[in-house]
């Protein structure tokens, strides 16, 4: 059998560019506190929600990005 395209991917793409993502400090702040505290993700909350908002304003701004966009132009 051949190796095909699908093969060479990465098995969860969009975690392979987590780091060109404008929340990458935020994600790894939060991985940090993890490993501080052995897991205990009580202790980490805060990091969990400054790293959620700034998905939702990425998110917000692609979005806002893409209505501008027109798929039959």
């Amino acid at each position: 059998m051949g190796s095909s395209t699908k093969d060479q991917l990465p098995p969860y793409p969009n975690a392979a560019r987590i780091s060109d993502s404008q929340c990458y400090a935020q994600y790894t702040a939060s991985l940090k506190c993890l490993e501080e505290f052995s897991s205990d993700k009580s202790k980490c909350q805060e990091h969990f929600d400054v790293y959620k908002e700034c998905k939702k304003k990425e998110r917000e701004a692609r979005l806002e990005r893409n209505k501008s966009r027109s798929l039959f132009s």
